[in-house]
């Protein structure tokens, strides 16, 4: 989905990362080498500082570092991003249909509430060409795109692209000249690093699906996963009854546990309260969520048993 929700969350964030995350099933690394990409326009009208800093907006270098070490902890040291290129541009995207905004529209908008241009996606052919790292990117020396920007920059939380890219929350851009499969994540610093975790989530959620795709219900553990007497979804803890329903405080019965000893999923169900996943807390919840994902050695019906070599490595998804 294209990554333009508004609120600014809590600006304090604490490490609370023990209370949710186990830290056990360590794994090896997988290193990814990350190009960070970073719009932020000059205002003009505003003295020339920076979109984000006239809003007082998060700086895109605080929610990244964030961002790795939440992944990092909640993977068992499996994700490890390395941001190897950084690049600031000070013009707005321009949108699939042509358009751009400058200081003074996209202030009238922003200030007065009025309608923002749709479409909101950005044109990513045109973004990637300015952008120009094809040629590193087929070589292996980014993995990744992270874009930063500001709300209605028009970004996708997380588009997969090349000639045989998939869904991965939102249509695939089908490039033909690209052979290696990579993931452009959309990140908007009016949000905290909570919403950055859900566009993680959300990726998982489109890649485990795709890699289960061919296997019957009855062995699809993807699908087991996700129900809510498991571990649930993205957007659904154990406890909700409704999207975004994290704190939900009924007590549930649960076998989330199990999946810590994966693949032996007979553990018994177990009362569960949202205390265990945060409270409500976005953030929290998340990393309760992707902390449960397999990472042991070894395979199951076709399946890798770390699914992290799967959301973090498209390229490899047959």
């Amino acid at each position: 989905m294209l990554n333009r929700l508004f609120g600014r969350g809590n600006r304090q964030q604490t490490d609370t990362r023990l209370s949710v995350v186990r830290g056990d099933r360590p794994g090896v690394p997988i290193r990814l080498k990350v190009a960070m990409i970073v719009h932020d326009p000059p205002i003009p009208e505003r003295g020339g500082a920076v979109l984000s800093r006239v809003m007082g907006w998060y700086e895109a270098d605080m929610l990244a570092e964030q961002y790795i070490a939440d992944l990092r902890a909640c993977s068992g040291g499996i994700a490890d991003y390395q941001i190897v290129m950084r690049r600031y541009y000070t013009d707005f995207p321009v949108k699939i249909d042509g358009f751009r905004y400058n200081s003074a529209t996209y202030l009238a908008a922003w200030e007065r509430r009025i309608p923002f241009h749709q479409p909101d996606e950005a044109d990513y052919e045109r973004l990637l060409d300015q952008i120009g790292l094809a040629d590193e990117i087929a070589r292996g020396e980014i993995d990744e795109l992270w874009l930063f920007g500001f709300p209605y920059a028009g970004y996708y939380e997380s588009r997969m692209i090349g000639a045989d890219a998939f869904w991965c929350n939102a249509p695939p851009l089908r490039l033909p000249n690209v052979q290696r499969r990579y993931i452009v994540m959309g990140f908007n610093v009016e949000r905290d690093v909570g919403c950055m975790l859900e566009n993680f989530g959300h990726r998982v959620e489109s890649i485990m699906a795709h890699v289960y795709r061919h296997h019957p219900p009855e062995r699809n553990l993807w699908v087991r996963f996700t129900r809510l007497d498991e571990c649930g979804n993205v957007h659904f803890a154990p406890s909700s009854e409704r999207d975004y329903d994290w704190g939900n405080p009924r007590p549930v019965w649960s076998r989330a546990d199990a999946w810590y000893q994966f693949p032996d999923l007979n553990g018994p169900a177990r009362l569960m309260h949202c205390a265990e996943w945060g409270g409500g807390d976005m953030r929290l919840h998340h990393l309760w969520w992707l902390d449960h994902l397999p990472r042991v050695a070894g395979e199951t019906d076709g399946v890798l048993n770390n699914w992290w070599q799967y959301v973090l490595q498209p390229w490899i998804v047959v």
